[in-house]
This record gives C-alpha cells, structure tokens and sequence, in this order.
C-alpha cells in the first residue's frame, strides 16, 4: 500500500477548513503539493447504516482533522488486518501546493478498480500527475475514494432486492461526487470541471454513471480505461444467491438465519462480518452490479438502455489494452474445445448460451495460437495449452473490445464527443504469455513505471505522453492543447472516421478501430445473452 511517508513530508501542513473544521494535510515538499487523505464523505456504514444506502457527511463533528495520509481500505481478503476497516468511505486530495480559494482548479474524480473486491484508494499515489500539470503550466486536482468492497457494497440475492440495497458500491461513488461538489471549492477546485475517470471496475461504474442524466450535475467529462457497463455481465439479484449464501454463513452468529438475514447481519460483530467478507470473495467476481429494477442503476441490460439512447451528452475518453482478456483466464487448464464451450456456459448463464451462438463463436475464434491472445505473437503457446490463446482471445473481444466499441459508436451516434484509445506497450515485468494485459496501463497513467521495475526510455516517454494527454482532456475536455510533451494529434472518434490512438512508446499513432470487426459485430449482436 502506497503511504506518504514514502515521500518527504516538512512539518508545515497545510490547512483548509470545511466548515467549522480545520482539515490538516501533508506538504510533500520535493514536489510543491499538499496532500489532504482519509477524509469521511459518509457517515460510517456500521451497525444500523451496514448493509444500507449512504448517508451523505458534508462536514466533520470535530475542530481539527488528521487528514496526513490515507484512511484505512475497505473490508476484503487480501490486506492486512490492520490495513482495513469497515468503517472507510474515505475521500483524498492531491493538490499544488499554495493554491488559493480562488484559484478554481479542475478535478479528475478517480474510482479504483480491481473486481468490485479488493484494492482502495491508497494504491493510487497522484503525485507524479499533479507535478505534471503544474509543469504544463495546468495544474489540476486530483480525487479519489473508497466504495465498499465485495457482500458490503455490493449485496446479493432475493432478500438485497426485495430491501432496496442492490448496488451500494454505486451509490458510494455518487455520495463521494456530491461530496466534491459541495466541498472542492475549499481546496482550490472548480466543482463545474470535474472529470469523473476510473479502470477497470472503477471505469464500469463510471460510464454506469453516464447512463443516467443526475450525472449531469456532478461532472462534466469522462476518462474511462478498461470498463464500459457491459464488461461485467449484469444478472438478476438471485443469479449470485451463492456467494451471498457464503457470505452470510461465514459470519457466526448468522449462520443458522435463513430469513431476516440482513437484519442479523447489522448486529454482528465486526471481526465476524470481515471473517464472511474472507469466505466469500476467495472467488474472482463474486460480487458486483445487478439488475435493480425501474429506479435503480440498471433497470434493464446496459445493451438494452444503450439501445434506447440514455448516454448523457458529456464528452469522454475510453480505451482498452490489447490483451485484456489474458488476466481472466486460467493459464493451467487444457483448453479443448468442451473446456472452452463449458467456460462460456459457467461465465454467461442462466439464461444459457445456445449451442448455435457457442458454434459461431467457435468459428470466429478457432483454436489456431497464430490468431490468439496475446495478439500478434505468432504460433508461440507459451508452454500453455493451445487453446489457451483461443480463450483469451473470447474473454478479450466478449468483456472488452466488442464492449468498448459498442459503447462508443453509442455515443458518437448521438452526437457525444468521443476519444478512444488502444494501449499496447509491453511492460518487461509481465509474463510474455499475459501480453499487454489488463491492468497494464495503470503505472503509464500515474506515472509509476518504478511499481512495474520498468526504465526504458520508451516507456518513460510514453507514460509522460499519456499523462499529459489526460491532463489537457481534464483541462479543456480534448486531450490536444499543446502544452507539454510534443505529441501526435489524438483525433476524434466520429461516425465516419472511427479512429484511435495507438499508445506505444516507440509509435504512438493513429490506427483505424477495425481490428477483429467481424467477431465483435456478431459479439456485439448478441449482448443480451452475454447479460450485456
């Protein structure tokens, strides 16, 4: 986890007040900003509020907050106890330092990812991107937040439903954007320029948040890297009636409830509550966005609202990395064509795949490595099973490109302006057989090459092109102001001229978004089976 001491901290910290409260923060004085961490936006989800929408906390109960570093990560099964809380809907702020009132700063909103279960805010030092736009000559903020993790942000199954608590990890980061827009003005920010932008999870909540006209009224731009609403497939509250079940029985004195379970649950302890958060999130995505009726965040497929036209006009970037889909494969199995017919089954159903769409799929992705993932590695298996790359391949283009295209062409459809990008830098850390997998970006855009042991120039070069793209998308809502690093012109994504930008630290260029159109055009037909 990322802490500040790591950086050198003077002793004269900075203030801000919010409210009647006086908010200290670090100086990190090697780079001229302030950082401000751990501070509630909520009212602690415990005891009566666990398990329940959040309660807004605009300002603080004492006259002075510690806000010197980051506030402890939400519950979840791979950090240290003494690293998590349940009590940790916390926001953070990076910042130039001596910023004034006035001074009216853009904001980049940023939510984590990392399957709806793991990860928090701490992970994510902003630094190297607020030095960056201070450079440039465009400072801006940087924001970030937890959301509950796992069964406590996102509940499962018949009872959740019926008691309206469907999806609260969203409703966290809606609380966290409102708390920017009645808080950011004392820290120097400009609460009508705020860029909501996230990877992964973070970016399948984000664009979920695009679907829905409120949004309107917390930002006014996007950045979403590795996540459109239909990457995770979204089910029905019963279809994950399983994990809640494990849930609920890995907390003792819950064990025995078969009704009322959430009732019980609010008067466990809380050494009891993290023992069920451990049991059953031992499972990749167990938990995550649901179907939660006419009021909720999906009242229908995201394929299904998209198709209707509910993509709000703000512009936005969204991208994907070349070979997204080999971080969610398991690279042990023998992939024969039943493993891999049986794999889609178990990913997409119920309702189940029929035998004719598996076939055409099958067709379209033959189990050939030279037409695999990680694309453009020839004939090479790694060692692996052939079909390996043949799974690969499927899990890349059904949860990723056939997603991220069909999203955009939404947009630009209705008139949105829209910039894509494709990220296909190899990282010398990354096993050969992962490719440029998903996830790999991350160290590109926050300037953090040393977390992945990488010192090329090239990649030096290009997370420095990246950064400032983004930097000047926060600024002005186009990533091509000039300012910084020279770079390639990052064209539009249009109706008629459906471009992107190749990140790569030798070639950064324009390439047509064209590659594998066959596969995602018959994908991209059949969304709702896929619960797209």
């Amino acid at each position: 986890m990322f802490l500040l001491q790591s950086l050198r901290v003077v002793s004269a910290l900075p203030e801000v007040y919010v409210g009647k409260t006086k908010i200290v923060g670090a100086n990190i004085s090697t780079l001229s900003q302030d950082f401000f961490g751990g501070i509630p936006y909520t009212e602690p989800p415990v005891g009566a509020l666990r398990l329940a929408p959040p309660v807004l906390k605009t300002t603080l109960d004492s006259d002075v907050f510690n806000a010197t570093n980051f506030g402890k990560a939400c519950f979840q099964g791979d950090l240290p106890a003494d690293q998590i809380s349940e009590d940790c809907l916390s926001i953070n702020v990076f910042r130039p330092s001596n910023v004034s009132l006035n001074a009216q700063l853009p904001v980049l909103f940023w939510t984590h990812g990392s399957g709806f279960e793991t990860s928090s805010s701490a992970m994510f030092n902003a630094s190297t991107i607020i030095a960056q736009s201070m450079a440039r000559g465009s400072p801006i903020i940087f924001v970030s937040i937890n959301y509950r993790l796992g069964p406590l942000g996102w509940p499962q199954g018949a009872e959740a439903d019926t008691k309206g608590i469907l999806n609260l990890g969203l409703m966290d980061q809606v609380a966290g954007l409102e708390w920017v827009q009645q808080n950011i003005e004392a820290f120097g920010g400009d609460k009508t320029k705020v860029t909501i932008g996230g990877a992964s999870a973070g970016a399948i909540m984000s664009t979920t948040l695009f679907m829905h006209p409120y949004t309107l009224n917390l930002g006014r731009a996007g950045i979403f890297e590795s996540g459109t609403p239909g990457s995770s497939p979204v089910f029905n509250a019963t279809h994950r009636q399983s994990s809640w079940d494990t849930f609920v029985s890995g907390v003792m004195s819950c064990q025995n409830v078969t009704t009322d379970t959430i009732d019980c649950l609010k008067s466990a302890n809380t050494s009891e509550i993290l023992q069920g958060v451990a049991d059953s999130t031992a499972a990749a995505l167990a938990f995550g966005p649901t179907l939660d009726g006419p009021d909720g965040f999906f009242p229908d497929l995201p394929s299904q609202m998209l198709a209707n036209g509910p993509i709000i006009d703000l512009p936005f970037i969204s991208g994907q990395n070349k070979d997204e889909g080999t971080n969610f494969v398991d690279a042990s199995l023998n992939y024969t064509t039943t493993v891999v017919s049986l794999g889609l089954q178990e990913e997409f159903s119920p309702p189940v795949l029929s035998d004719d769409l598996i076939d055409e799929l099958l067709l379209l992705y033959p189990n050939i490595p030279a037409l695999g993932c990680p694309f453009g590695t020839g004939n090479d298996t790694f060692g692996l099973s052939p079909g390996y790359k043949e799974a690969a391949a499927l899990a890349t283009d059904i949860e990723f490109s056939a997603q991220r295209r069909f999203w955009t062409q939404v947009a630009v459809n209705a008139s949105v302006k829209v910039f894509g990008y494709y990220f296909i830098q190899e990282t010398s850390s990354t096993a050969p057989y992962l490719g440029v997998t998903h996830g790999n970006q991350i160290p590109y855009t926050f300037g953090n090459l040393a977390s992945v042991n990488e010192t090329a120039p090239a990649a030096i070069h290009l997370s420095e092109v990246m950064i400032d793209y983004f930097i000047s998308f926060v600024n002005s809502m186009d990533p091509n102001d000039g300012l910084g690093v020279s770079r390639p012109q990052w064209p539009q994504y249009t109706s008629n001229d459906q471009d992107l930008i190749q990140l790569n630290g030798t070639n950064v260029t324009t390439i047509p978004d064209d590659f594998r159109k066959e596969q995602t055009v018959y994908i991209n037909s059949q969304m709702p089976a896929f619960q797209q």
